[in-house]
């Protein structure tokens, strides 16, 4: 039986005829070495024109579809489809991967481009959003993405000259890109009125920012900057596909067939119409162009390639041609020339030379062709159509001999026979036809058993038989020329075929998988001679098989290269080559067929033709003559490490359960308790499934692992250390070079790696994030910087990483099966290989990928199970270990030799400087020389060599080798029994530690009075162990069966001991010998006790839910207890041994009476009265509180209590070990935890005097041993415990500014709704009533009135052009903090407010600003490091992390000159809430306001992120570095303080511990010090401050303020503090307080600010100052010797700021607020001069046309009027409960109108004096009221209102005037009004939710601004009556412009802001006369 394996020849792919021009563009260019590059299908071509040959990059699994060369021309970047596609970077001359970067886009890469030096490539995905991504390709890193477009993108390019600028352009858009920090930010291009919007196909970049691009409709459209300056039209006079630069120009290519050539500027050099040469034809379309010298290449659409030379332009060459649209499924072998003919659905028929590599012959149809036959003497050639015909031609000249149609469906299949009498022809309609050939093809018969279409025939060689398949799988016989069908199987069996291409029938079983029954293989054919068959299928795979092949899952060599689908495949007439045909990519492959007698030749010739490049690949099934796997392997393959729960999920399901359980825990719980444990001694090694995890380290000590912990084992001194840092079973470990950090790798869901140095015990660098489920090795680089790792996922992965930093470098897909042991070459950093089931590769790295080839193994051997696996003295050599006991010496890839090496699997060896040394499962230790030609000595290990220094005794002789480690003049040598030993080169061996072997361990016993315990396990092992500090296991005995449960009589003489059989036995304690057993049960005994006392009773628990007593003197039973529902699981007696407490798997809780079993009920309160001799019970009320919270999902398996009835310890399924205080009332008891079991804990007990805990795991075998440490009597070290899991119940505490904070949410703008509760139909969407004189032309009317009373009439009147920011006054305080520093040693200081960074000089007051955000910033911060000065991080809201440009985001820039160093598109949705620099200030800190409060490290000037971690489940306030470090923070939050350790690319965290001191509760934490040695300092709610050591309360500061401490600031030059907080002014106290280095002394200082309480939100010190910003919006400068205060900055408190007015002459203006106050500010003196309390909110104000009085409008309905000189009230009046929304006095100054909400306007009479009555008002206003304008003779007011309505009245009448004639004649003296006409240009077509909330025109008449919900300022022209009318846009507001207005002589613009309660005045720039 041959076919069990695969064949021993070999394809090898020669030529590819074809090119993809179909739906793929810009896709062909020449290399530096002249060179052609392209693809079709999967492949990748590089075409030699001057040697006619080809060479193939096969690096992809799917279609390519993009290309792009590297500006040095000798690189390729190729990108294809598929689910997970991935970029190949690779080499155009050697054809090598050398880089691949995936795991991004899915889909597929639609374009691909380089940057100028080549170090950058950018990627556009098929994904739903088009994402763009840019690459740092070398490294495979991908360093920034953004959202594309919602729609497809055709094309992008680098703009060669200007960095980091990109250019992308497709469906109706081109898209002009920046690159900074990780963001990528598009601008969309503006098409204007130059040119239409449309579809961009291509496009090229030039200097001077122009931009060239190709239009669907043939136009060139050229843009500068973002803007369409020009197009040049019909450039082409269709789509434009292809735009190529070079140094003469550009090349464009057209859908019209025609290229043009452009000079430098474009402007057109030539055309050339392809469509008019030679070799043209109609309908040509050219997709790809590129312009070289005097050459130019073309693809077009039909899948030719030309190469044109300038000066020969009529005489294009076709250097490639291929089949185009439509599929390709014909296909037929001249029977005696090496042609091949193909048909396919674009009509033609072609044929091909095998010999010349070329086209020879075409033809075209009128119909699709779908087969195509050639007969015997190669004379007629026979095409089958898709519409039932079939058309026979010479072969000589292509002339029709018939062509006949007798069948409507297609024609599938046509074979002449074999004597060329007859033709079969096999249609869709499942019959086949018999044509006589000689009779001019006069049918003759017909075959008709099939019930499907019929897809094979084949002819018998003698003519008188066919076999047909049809779609069903059926395989039909019939008699020829008849067509009559043989149904007897005889008559057939003799049968010899002529031709085999039938894919069923017994001869072709094999080529199906085992179990399957899918029809995918589309095509067979057999090579009788050569004894091979070749399949194609639907997977793009073209196999060989041996031929016959009879059994199914035969094992093949398979050849990837086409696409999809291959439709067709054969055998040249001289078996030369194969060739095979894809359906969708046209392609028609030519393969070289090298039999087994060359196969040998060619691997010397060739190297890189070696078996992996073909990618010819072993078959996936196993091979079957490989012998059985060594049993120990095969049982470490079945393990599957899956958890039901994984420790990662904990935290979530906690938070489920919790949600579910709200209700149930009301009580207060108790304390968790005041002792701890630690642990002290762990007997056990993992061996039974890890190899080579056992080293020395530097010092000489002894690093391994067991269960999750790391340990260092001291062998002079006995003692151990541990790394406790995982949380699940180590797998695997491996030792630095240079012996002092350990990597270890563990089980999990997302299992990570940690790097940890045996020295300190603290962890360097955690890597997670690549592996799944567990990893499985791990190997150092020979420098140490880097490590491979292999996870036990299904594909079993390979990573290599860059440990320190934390960085994937490169990850690859390593085998189906399990791999066992991966190795980095010792001198070449960038090469490893990976060993396992069936499995050797050799792997070196490209990029973020891994390119591996197999071993190939030629004829020396099998394909085997490697174990181990090392390198040699040179980097070409390597050496394996084979489960068979060979060794396998390997060269590059290739099998030099195998030596005989063990008995049984080699499982572990070890490079030495000269020889290797090697382990068995033959318990042998072999050392060998340097080439493994001799074994130079052996070790045995046996009980006989045993030195009498032995920590223990040895099972059995012999142990199988697990793990060999040299060093210090010993053998270490690890076994599977889990014993390490060490062995000394002469001879004796020393054994160290050692455990219990596999299986579960379960049975514990404490002796009643010797520091000793006895274990008893599955492993058939009974054994004691010596817990005094010999450490050592004291003796052992193996048992029938394994054991479950043990017990020691109170004398400690006897040991009792239950098996898993059901029966128990009696031992002698001291010499283990049977004193007596008994069988009663069938069941495991699952507990067993000894009544206390004198031991008279023996009571044993059962599986069978009995427990049954026994009288121990007479060995007789005496007592039976019934009435248990399930397996019993922990017994117990009383102190006098009369009654047994039981628990059952059913969760009873029993009692007993002793000795007859009589069952007992107790009322549970009576229960803890009862003095139990023991407590292991789970159950009852006092232990209620062990239970967890996820307590479905876990259960308690174990517990303990301590002899002083003080501490309960318990043991669970996920593995902690956990300590409560006893009794455990109430549900969820809070406690200690620790880990260092992996999976669960079987058992725990207190030794006899409480001074050791001893713990047992289950499954990892492992007996650890902890001391108790007692409450007070430890020395303050910090426990290893962690804290309960249940977050406390109190409250942490309340204060109105937190809980506002807290609560606060934060809107974005572009999502941002109306700020006034408007209805209606917005302006520009009501329908226009014509006016009633639609004006006749100008020349005849009147001259219409101005619109507006012009103020500056003599002048000429100026438009303005520009606004620019000049000042701010605002500062946000009200819910940021820490946001006011100062820079430049004190002169200026730096703060936000809205979305803009303010630099503030204190001497002058002026400011200049940062305006680079798009949104509100929240967070600020100053980088103190002196190499990054004045360099400032700003963070600010978003909307969902998605990385587009409305997505929160940090700006790191430079205070100075505003430049934007790096944007971070961070995955902070909704915000990001505080920033902090690490100390070298190369790092940055960032904290999200998302459900996780997520924490991120940036490398912020690469823009790299490195870490993330979910924060806390409630707010985090700050998170700041100690600044004195770059890897440890601190964030501070609502009931939350976290120490934060950054290790490589994890975060480790550690709550704050509070235990330490009494009454200490978690309270929420609002600010952050630090202080030397590890001291920090937080800032409560409640005033206090908490001192922290490392993680530990140490102490508290008292009231450190009266209320919440929301500031504090660590001073770096002296170590001083400063604090800000809320309280009262008094004599002693203040606001704010410095502080010594220790918080121990302080001096406070008084704010001035005249408030009723100071609430301080940011302080930092300077030079002698201290500057401090106030929830009131001040900033305050203090100075600290005389402690005076001088306000620089003032704003309003709370917003918004509804009320402006400008005064009528002077640069000064008042603004009025929700905050009650009205102020006054000066613009020349940059300060606020005045504000006025009103104690209620105002709404509005007003200047009097004299600038003598102001009126002020108040929320509350009243409105005041105020003498401007003298500040005293002149009239006030409230004649309307609703808010005054608006009010005006008339210009003659003679009326007041009011404006309210409640849909009115009173007018009063100045003029009667300050009594203020009304005189009239205005009737029938719809809605409330917005804005008033007075005509200027106060005869008119224009009113507009909710509803978007606007109506003028008279005054003071207050009718309604409708007249519009009247209404167009009105000249008004100020326009405010947002409604009307003459605005409707101001609504912009975005405004869905949200409005234009006011305008104002300027003084001149000619100019509008307005302000929006938005937060824009916009300037229009006045009037502006179209729709949606040119602007300039100005952001800076946060939502909402609540007001605006011109200042007098229109020289700023002031406007007031909603949500930032700021005001921003605005410089108008006038355009020059």
């Amino acid at each position: 039986m041959a076919a069990r394996s695969a064949p021993s020849c070999h394809l090898r792919l020669e030529w590819v005829y074809g090119y993809r021009g179909h739906q793929c563009r810009n896709n062909l260019y020449y290399t530096a070495a002249k060179e052609i590059v392209y693809f079709v299908a999967g492949v990748g071509v590089v075409y030699s024109p001057r040697e006619h040959r080809q060479k193939f990059y096969r690096g992809h699994s799917d279609d390519i579809i993009s290309l792009a060369l590297h500006p040095e021309r000798v690189l390729v970047a190729t990108g294809q489809v598929g689910k997970e596609p991935y970029i190949c970077v690779w080499d155009s001359y050697t054809v090598q991967t050398i880089s691949v970067l995936k795991d991004v886009h899915t889909h597929g890469i639609a374009c691909l481009a380089f940057d100028l030096d080549g170090q950058r490539l950018v990627s556009v995905g098929l994904d739903s959003k088009n994402a763009v991504c840019v690459w740092d390709w070398k490294r495979g890193k991908m360093l920034s993405m953004a959202p594309g477009h919602t729609d497809r993108i055709f094309d992008i390019s680098w703009d060669l000259y200007q960095p980091n600028k990109l250019v992308s352009c497709g469906v109706k858009h081109i898209k002009f890109w920046s690159l900074c920090g990780n963001a990528l930010t598009p601008k969309r291009g503006v098409f204007g009125k130059t040119g239409d919007l449309q579809t961009i196909l291509c496009l090229a970049c030039a200097r001077d920012e122009l931009t060239y691009s190709g239009a669907l409709n043939g136009d060139i459209y050229v843009w500068k900057g973002i803007n369409l300056i020009r197009t040049i039209q019909g450039a082409h006079t269709a789509g434009i596909f292809s735009m190529n630069a070079c140094e003469e120009g550009f090349a464009t290519g057209g859908r019209d067939g025609c290229i043009r050539l452009w000079d430098l500027t474009f402007k057109p050099i030539t055309v050339i119409d392809l469509r008019e040469t030679d070799q043209g034809y109609k309908g040509l379309s050219v997709r790809s162009v590129c312009w070289r010298g005097d050459h130019i290449l073309v693809g077009t659409q039909d899948s030719e390639i030309f190469e044109i030379v300038v000066h020969e332009r009529k005489k294009p060459f076709l250097i490639m041609q291929g089949h185009c649209e439509g599929e390709l499924w014909a296909l037929a072998i001249h029977p005696t020339k090496p042609l091949a003919v193909t048909g396919s659905d674009d009509r033609s028929v072609r044929i091909w030379s095998l010999v010349d590599h070329a086209l020879i012959a075409r033809c075209n149809m009128e119909e699709p062709i779908r087969c195509a036959a050639v007969n015997v003497d190669g004379i007629h050639l026979a095409l089958g159509m898709k519409d039932g015909s079939f058309t026979v031609l010479r072969v000589r000249d292509m002339t029709e001999v018939v062509h006949i149609k007798d069948r409507k469906e297609a024609i599938h299949e046509l074979k002449y026979s074999p004597d060329g009498t007859y033709l079969a022809v096999g249609c869709n309609d499942s019959s086949v036809d018999i044509y006589g050939v000689s009779q001019r093809y006069k049918k003759m018969g017909e075959c008709v058993g099939s019930l499907s279409f019929i897809t094979h025939l084949d002819w018998s060689s003698d003519s008188r038989y066919l076999q047909t398949n049809d779609g069903n799988g059926k395989r039909l016989f019939y008699r020829m020329p008849g067509g009559k069908e043989v149904t007897n199987k005889d008559e057939t069996k003799g049968v010899h075929w002529a031709s085999w291409t039938c894919v069923s029938g017994l001869e072709v079983n094999g080529i199906w998988p085992k179990y399957s029954d899918i029809n995918d293989i589309n095509s067979v054919d057999g090579n009788y001679i050569g004894q091979v068959l070749v399949t194609a299928d639907d997977y793009g795979i073209v196999k060989l098989f041996r031929y016959p092949c009879l059994r199914k899952g035969a094992k093949f060599r398979k050849y990837i290269g086409h696409s999809a689908h291959v439709t067709n495949v054969r055998w040249s007439h001289d078996h030369q080559w194969v060739i095979s045909i894809g359906g969708a990519d046209h392609a028609v492959f030519q393969w070289r067929f090298i039999p087994e007698r060359k196969l040998k030749d060619a691997l010397h010739i060739a190297p890189q033709e070696s078996l992996a490049d073909s990618n010819s690949d072993e078959s996936d099934s196993d091979l079957s003559d490989v012998p059985e796997l060594d049993s120990e392997i095969e049982q470490e393959t079945q393990l599957t490490y899956r958890r039901q729960v994984y420790k990662e999920d904990l935290p979530q399901l906690k938070e489920q359960y919790k949600e579910k359980q709200k209700s149930g825990t009301s009580k207060r719980r108790e304390r968790a308790p005041g002792n701890s444990i630690r642990l002290h001694f762990v007997h056990g090694y993992r061996g039974y499934d890890c190899r080579s995890n056992l080293f020395y380290t530097q010092i000489g000590e002894i690093v391994y692992h067991v269960a999750a912990v790391g340990v260092i084992y001291n062998r002079q001194q006995n003692t151990q250390r541990f790394y406790l840092g995982h949380d699940d079973d180590i797998l695997c470990l491996a030792i630095h070079p240079l012996k002092d950090y350990v990597a270890t790798g563990q089980v999990g869901r997302d299992p990570s790696i940690h790097i940890w140095d045996t020295e300190t015990i603290k962890p360097l660098s955690i890597l997670k994030g690549y592996h799944q489920y567990g990893v499985c090795a791990v190997d150092f680089s020979a420098d140490g910087k880097r490590l491979a790792s292999v996870g036990i996922d299904e594909s079993h992965t390979v990573v290599l990483w860059d440990w320190k930093k934390g960085e994937k470098l490169s990850i690859a897909r390593g085998s189906k099966d399990k791999i066992f042991v991966v190795k980095m070459n010792p001198y070449v950093p960038d090469k490893l290989i990976t060993a396992g089931i069936k499995h050797m590769k050799f792997w070196r790295r490209a990029g973020g990928g891994l390119v591996g080839r197999k071993g190939y193994i030629g004829t020396l051997g099998k394909n085997e199970t490697m174990m181990c696996a090392v390198y040699g003295w040179t980097e070409e050599m390597a050496f394996s270990g084979t489960s068979t006991g060979d060794v396998c010496i390997w060269r590059d890839i290739f099998l030099v030799k195998t030596v005989k090496a063990h008995d049984g699997p080699v499982f572990s060896m070890h490079a030495l400087e000269k020889g290797f040394v090697t382990g068995g499962k033959d318990g042998v230790v072999a050392l060998w020389d340097d080439s493994f030609e001799r074994c130079l000595k052996t070790y045995a290990i046996k009980r006989a060599a045993l030195a009498p220094g032995s920590k223990g005794l040895l099972l059995e002789d012999n142990p199988s080798i697990r793990a060999i480690s040299l060093g210090h003049g010993h053998i270490l040598v690890g076994t599977k029994n889990g014993e390490i030993l060490e062995v000394d080169k002469s001879g004796p061996i020393t054994l160290l530690v050692q455990g219990h072997m596999e299986g579960e361990v379960w049975g514990l016993a404490i002796h009643p009075y010797l520091p000793i315990c006895a274990t008893v396990s599955d492993d058939k092992t009974l054994r004691i162990w010596d817990l005094s500090p010999s450490h050592c296991m004291l003796a052992v005995r193996k048992l029938k069966k394994g054991g479950r449960c043990c017990c020691f009589s109170p004398d400690g003489k006897a040991l009792a001991v239950g098996l898993c059989d059901g029966s128990f036995l009696m031992a002698n304690a001291d010499t283990l010998e049977d004193l007596v057993s008994f069988h009663h049960r069938k069941d495991i005994i699952s507990d067993i006790r000894f009544s206390p006392g004198s031991g008279k009773y023996l009571a044993v628990a059962s599986h069978d839910s009995f427990v049954d007593i026994y009288n121990v003197m007479s060995s007789k039973r005496v007592g039976i207890c019934k009435g248990a529902t399930s397996y019993i699981t922990h017994i117990d007696w009383d102190i006098r041994g009369k009654l047994l407490q039981v628990n059952t798997g059913a969760k009873e809780q029993l009692f007993f009476e002793a000795p007859r079993g009589k069952r007992q009920t107790i009322p549970r309160m009576e229960v803890e009265k009862i003095g139990w001799a023991s407590w292991t019970s789970v159950l009852g009320l006092c232990c209620e509180g062990i239970w967890p919270v996820i307590g479905e999902v876990t259960d308690i398996t174990a517990s303990c209590l301590t002899h002083d009835k003080m501490v309960l310890a318990t043991g669970d399924d996920l593995g902690f070990v956990k300590l409560f205080r006893y009794p455990a009332k109430g549900k969820f008891g809070k406690f200690k935890r620790y880990v260092a079991h992996s999976t669960q804990v079987t058992n725990v007990r207190w030794t006899c005097d409480d001074s050791m805990l001893v713990t047992l795991g289950g499954a990892d075998m492992s007996l650890m041993v902890w001391t108790n440490e007692m409450e007070g009597s430890r020395e303050k070290r910090p426990c290893d415990s962690e804290e309960s899991d249940t977050g406390s119940e109190e409250d942490g505490g309340y204060d109105s500014d937190v809980t506002r904070e807290n609560e606060i949410s934060y809107t974005i703008r572009a999502l941002s709704t109306n700020i006034r509760p408007m209805f209606g139909i917005k302006p520009h969407l009501q329908q226009k009533e014509p006016s009633i004189d639609e004006r006749p032309p100008v020349s005849r009317a009147p001259p219409q009135p101005e619109k507006l009373q012009t103020n500056n009439v003599g002048k000429k009147k100026r438009p303005i052009e520009d606004l620019m920011l000049e000042l701010v006054f605002g500062y946000r305080g009200r819910d940021c903090r820490n946001n006011v520093h100062y820079l430049n040693d004190g002169d200026d200081i730096i703060y936000h407010t809205a979305s803009i960074g303010i630099l503030h000089n204190v001497a002058t007051g002026t400011q200049s600003f940062y305006q680079e955000h798009n949104d509100d910033i929240l967070c600020l911060t100053v980088n103190q490091h002196p190499k990054f000065i004045n360099i400032v991080a700003t963070g600010q809201v978003g909307d969902s992390a998605d990385m587009s440009p409305t997505a929160p985001s940090v700006h790191i820039w430079d205070a100075v000159n505003k430049q934007t160093l790096a944007i971070l598109r961070c995955y902070h949705s909704k915000g990001v809430c505080s920033v902090s620099f690490s100390a070298t200030g190369k790092l940055l800190l960032s904290v999200g306001l998302d459900p996780e409060h997520t924490v991120t490290i940036w490398r912020w000037q690469e823009g790299a992120k490195i870490a993330s971690k979910a924060g806390h489940n409630q707010r985090i306030f700050v998170a700041e570095f100690r600044p004195d470090s770059d890897s440890q923070f601190v964030s501070v939050g609502v009931k939350h303080v976290k120490f934060w350790t950054l290790a490589g690319r994890a975060l480790l965290s550690k709550k704050g511990l509070l235990s330490t001191l009494e009454d200490a509760r978690m309270q929420t934490m609002l600010a952050v010090a630090f202080g030397a040695n590890n001291l920090t300092f937080t800032g409560t709610i409640s005033g206090d401050v908490c001192v922290w050591k490392d993680h530990i309360l140490c102490r508290v500061v008292a009231r450190a303020h009266n209320g919440p401490v929301f500031a504090m600031y660590t001073t770096l030059r002296d170590g001083l503090i400063v604090t800000g907080g809320k309280e009262r002014p008094s004599k002693e106290g203040g606001a704010v307080k410095l502080w010594d280095q220790e918080l121990r002394r302080c001096r406070a200082f008084r704010l001035e600010t005249g408030q009723v309480t100071d609430c301080v939100r940011s302080v930092c010190r300077g030079r002698g100052k201290i500057l401090v910003g106030t929830r009131n919006a001040e900033i305050i400068e203090v100075g600290e010797k005389n402690a005076a205060c001088n306000i620089l900055v003032n704003g309003h408190v709370d917003g918004p700021i509804w009320g402006l007015a400008t005064h009528p002459s002077r640069d000064f203006f008042l603004s009025a607020a929700e905050d009650g106050t009205v102020r006054l500010w000066d613009i020349a003196d940059k300060k606020m001069l005045n504000k006025v309390n009103l104690g209620h909110a105002a709404r509005t104000v007003c200047y009097s046309p004299e600038g003598d009085m102001v009126a002020i409008g108040m929320k509350n309905g009243e409105f005041i009027i105020l003498l401007v000189s003298s500040l005293k009230i002149w009239g006030k009046k409230r004649d309307r409960r609703c808010a005054i929304h608006d009010i005006r006095f008339s210009p003659d100054c003679r009326f007041l109108a009011v404006g309210s909400g409640e849909n009115s306007v009173d007018f009063y009479d100045l003029s009667l004096g300050p009594t203020l009555n009304r005189t009239s008002y205005c009737k029938d206003i719809p809605s409330f009221v917005i804005q008033m304008d007075f005509s200027a003779d106060s005869r008119y007011l224009q009113v507009s209102t909710g509803c978007y309505k606007r109506h003028v009245y008279e005054v003071p009448s207050g009718r309604h005037l409708t007249d519009q004639a009247a209404i167009d004649r009105i000249t008004w003296a100020t326009w405010t009004s947002i409604l009307g006409s003459e605005v409707m240009g101001i609504w912009s077509r975005h405004a869905e939710k949200a409005d234009v909330n006011c305008a104002c025109v300027s003084h001149s008449g000619i100019s509008l601004v307005t302000g929006d919900d938005f937060g824009m300022v916009k300037l229009f022209d006045f009037p502006c009556p179209e729709k949606f009318a040119k602007h300039k846009r100005f952001l800076g507001h946060s939502p909402h412009v609540t007001n605006i207005r011109f200042t007098s002589g229109d020289r700023h613009v002031i406007s007031a802001g909603g949500d930032d309660c700021s005001l921003f005045v605005w410089k108008c720039v006038h355009t020059p006369h």
